[in-house]
This record gives structure tokens, C-alpha cells and sequence, in this order.
């Protein structure tokens, strides 16, 4: 392969090379503000803080009852995750293994809650589950987020299924395996990266999802980025560093589920290991 050595093309390198660095700077620095403010005692017109504290990590935790937040929060995640799972992947089964008339809109009408914003349809997904009494509850925190997860996992466990070749199944079968068994011991084992993807995405997608879980959430449903929106706008004076340091749980929180996640699934491995494992 040729390089392009041409001035303009070393022009436009140092131009996305330095967007990128002006983006990853400005994140850094943003996050460093909050995590120092979290721990500052004042920080008023100094380049640092005059002295640090931890106090008002403990003064967070007791003021919005973040105990009971988290709990929510890792509670919703479960259930949306399992869910997303079980329905996603038998439906995808079934998308991948039958035609019929109207896939194609079936699997269009999947993309339309991944590609519309999440406040469009959130909205009268919010009136009719006011209407049935489950706005304000844990199920209805769950259903709201289940909109969009489940036709997510749909979605990216198609082509996984698609690569699969039928005649192992047909094999199984005829040693006497039924839907039970051929699903644990020889389609679960070829999915499994694929599903793993999925659900890491999954959750994710959930513990970031403001708009859906914002418009439904009662008050003892309240995910932590809901709860951490409320201690930022609700009426009343907080002390900034307390909210900066539910911010920074709000932080620590995803990426401590993100380093678990990726401790059972490399994101970059997945469709390698979905392409060479049916060969086997």
C-alpha cells in the first residue's frame, strides 16, 4: 500500500490529529474539574482548591439516599438485561430461520426505536403507561427501557444466528436432541459472543438511558442519572460539591459495570470468533 505523503494529505491528518486531541483534552479536563470539585472544601477564583475533604461524598449519600438509587439502578439494569436476552434472541431466531411475508417491514419497524430520538416515542409510551398504572413503578422503569433494548439485541443476534449452518441443527436433532438441549449445548455455545455483545451494549445503553426512565420514573424508581438530574435542577440550594461528587459515583458506578462487563466479552473479538466458531 502506498502512502500519501502529498501536503494536503498531511494537512488534513494534522487537522483530525489535533480535533481529536482538542476533544480528548476537553473531556479529561471536565472530568478532572468534577472529581476535584468533589473533594474541595471552597473553589472560588483559585486555580486549585484551598483545601480537600471527603465529607460531602458522605454528605451525598445521605442527602439523595443513594444507597436506595443504587440498588434501583442495579435492580433495573438485571431485570432489562435479562429480558432484553431471553426475548431478543429467541426472537432473532426465529427472524433468522423463517421467511415470511412482511419481514422485511417487521425488521424495519425493530430499527425504528434505535434510530428515532428516545423523547419522540417516549412521550406517548409515557401517557399509556400512566394510563395502565405502571408509570412511577419498577416495572414500568423496565418497560420503558425494554423498547429500545429489545430490538438492540434483535438486531445484532441476526446476523450471528444467520451464520450458523442449519444442517448442525438438523444433526442434533436427529441424535435425539430437543429444542431444550439443542438450544444449551450447541446453539448456546456458538451465540454466546453474540450475546454477550449484545447485553454488554445492553447494559450500557441502560445505565445512561436519561429520556425513557426521566418520564416514567416515580419517586422510588429513580435510576442514578434520573436522581443525579433531580439533584441538579430540583428546587432548593445544594452545595455544588455535593453534587459533583454524585456525579463522580454516577461515573464510577458505569465504569465499574463496564470493566465487569468486558472481563467476559472483548468487544473487538466478537465477530471473528461469531465467523469461526460454526467452522469447527
Amino acid at each position: 500500500m502506498i502512502r500519501d505523503t502529498t501536503l494536503g494529505s498531511k494537512l488534513w491528518a494534522a487537522a483530525i490529529w489535533f480535533l481529536v486531541g482538542f476533544f480528548v483534552i476537553n473531556l479529561f479536563a471536565m472530568i478532572a474539574t468534577v472529581v476535584t470539585s468533589s473533594f474541595a472544601t471552597r473553589w472560588l477564583g483559585t486555580w486549585l482548591p484551598v483545601a480537600f475533604t471527603t465529607r460531602w461524598y458522605s454528605s451525598a449519600w445521605s442527602e439523595f439516599q443513594l444507597w436506595d438509587v443504587l440498588m434501583v439502578t442495579f435492580q433495573v439494569i438485571a431485570a432489562v438485561v435479562f429480558i432484553s436476552g431471553a426475548l431478543g434472541v429467541t426472537a432473532a431466531y426465529a427472524l433468522a430461520r423463517r421467511d415470511f411475508a412482511g419481514k422485511r417491514l417487521l425488521i424495519l419497524l425493530f430499527l425504528l426505536p434505535l434510530m428515532i430520538p428516545p423523547i419522540t416515542f417516549g412521550i406517548p409510551l409515557a401517557t399509556v403507561l400512566y394510563q395502565t398504572g405502571l408509570a412511577g413503578t419498577f416495572w414500568g422503569v423496565v418497560a420503558a427501557n425494554l423498547v429500545p433494548t429489545v430490538p438492540f439485541v434483535i438486531l445484532v443476534m441476526i446476523p450471528f444466528i444467520e451464520q450458523i449452518d442449519p444442517k448442525i441443527e438438523a444433526a442434533a436433532r436427529v441424535f435425539g436432541a430437543n429444542t431444550f438441549k439443542l438450544f444449551v449445548h450447541v446453539l448456546l455455545p456458538l451465540l454466546l459472543p453474540g450475546i454477550l455483545a449484545a447485553l454488554l451494549l445492553v447494559l450500557v445503553r441502560t445505565i445512561a438511558m436519561f429520556e425513557l426512565t426521566f418520564l416514567v420514573a416515580g419517586p422510588t424508581s429513580q435510576t442514578l442519572v434520573v436522581a443525579l438530574y433531580y439533584a441538579v435542577f430540583a428546587a432548593g440550594v445544594r452545595a455544588v460539591q455535593s453534587i459533583d461528587a454524585m456525579a463522580v459515583i454516577y461515573m464510577v458506578t458505569t465504569l465499574v459495570w463496564l470493566i465487569i462487563a468486558l472481563r467476559f466479552v472483548n468487544p473487538t473479538q466478537i465477530v471473528t470468533r461469531a465467523k469461526q466458531q460454526p467452522a469447527h
